[in-house]
C-alpha cells in the first residue's frame, strides 16, 4: 500500500510498505502503528493513526508511481525492503531501479 503522513501538510513522508487490515477492514496496521478510517470525514486524508491523532492518505499503489495527491512534491517515496521486490515487479512492471 501507499502510505502518506498528512501531519506536517499537504505533502509529507510516504512509503510504500506491507499493510495488514483487521477482520472487519475498518482499521490496518503499518509498522507497528494502527490506523483508522476517517470515514470520508478526512481533508486530504482518508486514515488516522489511533494513538497520535495524525492523518494519513492510505491507498493502493500506482502502476505509473503517481501516487502522491500532489505529483508536484520532489520529496522521494521510500519502498520498504520487504516489498521491494515484489512491488517493482508486480505494480511497477519493471526490475528495481539500481542504487
Amino acid at each position: 500500500m501507499y502510505v502518506e503522513c498528512k501531519a506536517g501538510g499537504l505533502n509529507g513522508q510516504a512509503w510504500i510498505g506491507r499493510v495488514a487490515f483487521n477482520r472487519t477492514g475498518k482499521s490496518l496496521t503499518y509498522r507497528g502503528r494502527t490506523f483508522q478510517s476517517l470515514k470520508g470525514s478526512g481533508f486530504k486524508a482518508n486514515y488516522f493513526d489511533v494513538e497520535t491523532g495524525e492523518e494519513f492518505w492510505i491507498s493502493g499503489p500506482r502502476r505509473d508511481g503517481a501516487d502522491r495527491l500532489y505529483p508536484t512534491s520532489a520529496s522521494p517515496v521510500h519502498v520498504d525492503d520487504d516489498v521491494a521486490e515484489e512491488y517493482w515487479r508486480d505494480i511497477r512492471g519493471c526490475d528495481a531501479p539500481k542504487a
